[in-house]
């Protein structure tokens, strides 16, 4: 009896962002998981998909069109199939740097005397000095200009509250949950990618629809 030989199959499951350097090519397996033949695997992996040029900008859209028409060059009875996304944003970025001491501290400084005053300025437009008065008067019977016994407690309250709020003392967390501060940014993240996926596809579109009236001109 003939055996039939079986259709050799790639799977796919693109990452959402990755980042190349600059003046490296962008391979199939940076851009994407795969699972395939092990005869397949090594050329597959090492598939080349985009040389970045000045003019590209440092932005890059790898849908499942562009990776499906080389990988059928490469293997033209390859069964493909991809799971999740049906693309990833390729980010080329330049040498890393590190930056100045100087400027780290500067941009400190800039921030902490901006959020000094702005706790300063809701203090004043709630009249918090006079609520500790009160509050000091109505436990002591005292009514001081300064009531340090409320006033330092209540200062260290709220470093000690920010510090939990945002799960973070410098580099260490008190736990695997993320902080607010860290789901904004992911958010944000999110409808950036969204929005540079949309325009990706509208450049490459109008630059499709620009190809026929080039070649009606020739």
């Amino acid at each position: 009896m003939a055996q039939h030989s079986s259709v050799p199959s790639l799977y796919i499951r693109f990452r959402k962002r990755i980042t190349v350097r600059k003046g490296q090519p962008v391979k199939l397996s940076q851009v994407a998981e795969l699972f395939t033949e092990p005869e397949l695997a090594p050329r597959i992996s090492e598939l080349v998909l985009y040389r970045p040029e000045e003019e590209d900008g440092n932005l890059l859209l790898v849908d499942m069109m562009q990776v499906t028409r080389l990988v059928k060059q490469l293997a033209p009875d390859i069964a493909i199939q991809h799971f999740g996304e049906p693309h990833a944003l390729v980010e080329v970025a330049e040498a890393e740097r590190r930056c100045h001491p100087v400027l780290i501290g500067l941009v400190w400084l800039l921030l902490f005397i901006g959020s000094g005053l702005a706790i300063m300025n809701f203090h004043e437009d709630v009249s918090m000095p006079e609520v500790h008065q009160r509050i000091y008067e109505l436990l002591t019977g005292e009514r001081p200009e300064h009531p340090y016994w409320l006033q330092i407690p209540y200062s260290i309250g709220i470093g000690m509250g920010m510090v939990l709020f945002f799960n973070h003392l410098f580099k260490k967390k008190f736990n695997e949950e993320p902080s607010p501060l860290e789901v904004e940014m992911y958010q944000y993240q999110q409808s950036m990618n969204q929005y540079v996926v949309a325009e990706e596809y509208s450049k490459r579109l109008s630059r499709e629809s620009r190809k026929p009236h080039e070649r009606d001109n020739c």
